[in-house]
């Protein structure tokens, strides 16, 4: 296609940032989002190329991943390029057009190495790939008693100089880190990552109601795959999940896949916390995409079925979440709306990150992030940057 032409989705039901248009059309030039509006305020231009849907077609933002190790036989520990271009190639088929390489908890050499590779990844991408905009560290600053599938052995007290060392490494680009900030020093890298405009994300955390308070006041806003990795509600301590669910300074990110949390759990989750500040995200492993076996995390087997992934001991190893299915599995759990999906895989991972000038929204002069859902909400299209990156095969 003519890189001066631009391309026009043309009736469908467009989310955009401040309304829901119904017949509308929105129009991707040179990379931004360049019109949005009804289809009868359309003036078609020579070189326009026209996409025409029905109504029952939905744009929407592009989600943003926050927390995702891997898919499709890659993961962001492989410390390579290819790795990083295989999660960027195959995510858009989920509705996933930005996403934090997350990395866990691994000797020293095994984290630097992927955060180097990351980081370098980051500034030589091209826009027809999802796009890595930044880097997750989760761990090794956890605690021992919530390692979850988070290898014990390489766990470590929370150490500001050794993050500066691999803040370096990674070009500057972490942007979220995993930490138990009840840990020795963890207040003190939870105000260092405040300070450096990193975001500090209790997570694998046995912390108290208390301490979380304590954390929050060092610059935490953040929670790491809520229900999962913490101390649990109790009428006597609240813990981190009562944090969550009462302490508005933090956004929450939830595995939606309804074996990480019950269904009625997401929807006490969502109840409690609402699309304001709750995050979807998929928390995924090199298996999503493949078929059932058995897979690597961090050294360790993991066994995958249909849905679960888990250690040879049970314990849950991240998930096989699309993030399609995590919007619908969202929908089908709690009843919220499109709108409300939108607030919490594009807008929210956008505000937290500091991108909400270029991403999270559908606005004239943003990126142009666009996912076109069905009447089922499956993908049909996703545009990176303006590059068609995936088509729905009929």
């Amino acid at each position: 296609m003519d890189t001066h032409s631009s391309i026009i989705i043309y009736n469908v039901t467009v989310y955009s940032e401040n309304q829901t248009l119904k017949n509308g059309y929105i129009k991707l030039t040179n990379k931004k989002i360049t019109e949005i509006g009804e289809i009868h305020q359309y003036v078609r231009q020579p070189k326009d190329h026209v996409i025409e849907l029905s109504p029952s077609y939905k744009v929407i933002p592009g989600a943003i991943d926050v927390h995702i190790h891997g898919v499709n036989n890659a993961d962001a520990m492989d410390g390579t390029a290819e790795a990083l271009k295989t999660m960027a190639r195959t995510l858009p088929k989920e509705g996933t057009t930005s996403f934090l390489a997350t990395t866990m908890t691994q000797s020293n050499e095994a984290v630097e190495k992927a955060l180097r590779n990351a980081g370098t990844y980051i500034e030589e991408q091209t826009d027809a790939d999802a796009e890595v905009v930044g880097i997750h560290l989760e761990g090794p600053f956890i605690s021992p008693k919530r390692a979850g599938a988070q290898p014990p052995t390489h766990i470590q007290d929370p150490n500001v100089t050794l993050f500066q060392e691999w803040q370096k490494a990674a070009g500057g680009h972490i942007k979220l880190v995993t930490l138990a900030p009840e840990q020795p020093n963890g207040l003190a890298l939870t105000s260092y990552l405040k300070e450096t405009n990193v975001v500090a994300s209790i997570g694998h955390s046995d912390s108290t109601y208390d301490q979380v308070g304590e954390a929050i006041e060092a610059g935490a806003s953040h929670i790491t795959h809520l229900y999962n990795g913490m101390r649990g509600l109790h009428h006597r301590e609240p813990g981190l999940l009562g944090a969550a669910y009462l302490r508005d300074e933090l956004f929450v990110e939830l595995i939606t896949d309804g074996i990480h949390c019950r269904p009625e759990m997401v929807k006490l989750a969502y109840d409690q916390i609402t699309s304001e500040r709750m995050i979807l995200i998929t928390d995924s492993l090199r298996a999503k995409w493949l078929k059932n076996g058995t897979y690597d995390l961090g050294g360790q087997p993991v066994h995958v079925n249909d849905t679960t992934a888990t250690l040879a001991d049970g314990t849950l190893a991240g998930s096989i979440l699309k993030m399609n299915d995590a919007i619908k599995n969202t929908m089908s759990f709690t009843n919220c709306s499109l709108e409300d999906i939108v607030k919490m895989t594009a807008e929210n991972p956008a505000k937290q990150l500091n991108l909400f000038d270029t991403k999270g929204s559908i606005k004239i002069g943003k990126d142009a992030d666009i996912v076109v859902l069905n009447e089922n909400l499956d993908v049909e299209m996703t545009f990176c940057r303006g590059t068609l990156s995936f088509k729905k095969e009929d």
